[in-house]
């Protein structure tokens, strides 16, 4: 009896041990918060949402305690928001409910590792605490390429719209309501006209459709939108001049990889096609040298 008190202590020593550590490690990996002042952050309250962490301040559950310190101290607010936000902000998930899923994951994956393989739990824990991270940015990763798929044929409608005589908000809600089937960007697009509607400022509107996709393409767009309405430029120009440099770049991108392609099959080529020629033809001569020598 006194020994299995003394292994489960030392199994609870093994979960917090390497629960710290993998703390540790993601408060080092993380970059440094940088300082804003009192007026930029009265500035800025406008077009932030409020955080769901904002509300386990002073709660006295122990998991919530858990998952406030996890956000504030190892920068997993602004990271878990950030991702959140880049997967669309579904109805189903929030940032807190993110981390809470990594906690999970965690000391599942740590108790585990301790059962296995002892101090493996270490192993476990950082694995069980990274792993939910790389299937979120799977699925950003997808969104991002279904958005951008239709985006330079949207750019263009949108400047024979506006050359038309219609202002960009129009022309973007006119494609949005004439498309048959909408894409992850018109989607997008749609919950932007949604936000103007509702109050924002189209400036703010845009820049929270920029965020929540992540591209840098999208950001340009964005970009480019912003200037024309505070410099008053013709906007026609610029989109359709930002389209053939967005297909341009495309067709580079394409061609490099199909100049990659040649080279990424060599390791197919010798782990699978290779051999099995060699198993093919070496194998008669093979079975002739068992069977009593070559006919030869």
């Amino acid at each position: 009896m006194p020994e299995n008190y003394f292994n489960i202590v030392l199994l609870l020593l093994k979960i917090s041990g390497g629960f710290a550590v993998a703390m540790a490690a993601k408060r080092l990996a993380s970059p440094k918060e940088e300082s804003h002042s009192a007026m930029a952050d009265i500035s800025d309250m406008g077009t932030k949402d409020s955080s769901p962490f904002a509300r386990l301040e002073n709660s006295s559950n122990p998991m919530d305690k858990l998952c406030f310190f996890i956000g504030r101290t190892l920068n997993q607010e602004e990271v878990m928001e950030e991702m959140y936000t880049q997967l669309g902000r579904p109805s189903n998930l929030d940032s807190l409910k993110m981390v809470q899923q990594k906690i999970k994951f965690s000391f599942i994956l740590g108790i585990l590792g301790c059962l296995l393989a002892g101090w493996g739990g270490i192993i476990g824990f950082l694995i069980g605490f990274i792993l939910p991270d790389s299937t979120w940015r799977s699925k950003i990763a997808k969104r991002q390429k279904d958005i951008i798929r239709g985006f330079p044929t949207f750019v263009d409608l949108a400047a024979l719209m506006i050359e038309s005589g219609l202002d960009y908000m129009s022309a973007f809600e006119r494609i949005v309501k004439i498309s048959t089937e909408k894409t992850g960007w018109e989607t997008e697009v749609e919950k932007t006209i949604n936000e103007v509607q509702l109050g924002y400022s189209r400036r703010d509107a845009l820049h929270r459709m920029s965020d929540r996709i992540g591209l840098q393409e999208i950001r340009s767009f964005v970009g480019l939108i912003v200037q024309s309405d505070e410099l008053g430029t013709s906007l026609v120009e610029l989109l359709r001049n930002y389209s053939a440099d967005m297909r341009f770049r495309r067709l580079n991108k394409a061609e490099k990889m199909a100049a990659q392609a040649s080279t990424k099959m060599l390791i197919p080529m010798f782990v699978f096609i290779f051999p099995t020629v060699f198993i093919m033809m070496l194998s008669p001569m093979v079975m002739d040298l068992i069977n009593g020598g070559m006919p030869f």
